[in-house]
């Protein structure tokens, strides 16, 4: 049903446990695309704004090409993109401009002050985009009811 996957990821384990879905939902018929957002980056104490950015697109490439690594021995092809921007309307962007079917991401299940003080790209994700999002919430994050 879903020819292109898209998998956004920050480098976060909670991130990462849409990976367990993917393998399931891929069943080795789909492409799979993992994006990495890099977002404008503050300059460091001791580095540039141009030397902070370019350690985080290294860094970028670096964690994708493991994360790959997973899917592959999993059987799941992947192809890995890094774009430059806004988390969510980049993603969002993404999405709509290169085929994706279905954009699977999780949600670090923020609530209260925290929630309405750094958003949600999740949510962001899910108000703007013409394309189904599926969330996985980590168990950690889910609340006991």
């Amino acid at each position: 049903m879903y020819s292109k996957i898209l998998v956004p990821l920050d480098g976060s384990k909670t991130a990462e446990c849409v990976l367990g879905h993917i393998i399931e939902i891929a069943g080795g018929c789909t492409q799979v695309e993992l994006l990495f957002v890099a977002e404008p980056a503050p300059p460091g104490l001791y580095e540039s704004r141009e030397e902070a950015h370019k350690k985080l697109m290294a860094w970028g490439k670096e964690y994708l090409a493991g994360v790959e690594d997973i899917l592959t021995k999993d059987g799941v092809g992947a192809k890995s993109v890094i774009v430059e921007g806004k988390a969510a309307e980049t993603i969002v962007d993404y999405a709509e401009n290169n085929g994706v079917d279905l954009i699977v991401m999780s949600t670090h299940g923020r609530s209260g002050p925290s929630r309405w003080a750094f958003g949600s790209v999740a949510e962001k994700i899910i108000r703007s985009s013409i394309i189904p999002v599926l969330i996985v919430v980590p168990k950690a994050c889910r609340t006991n009811r």
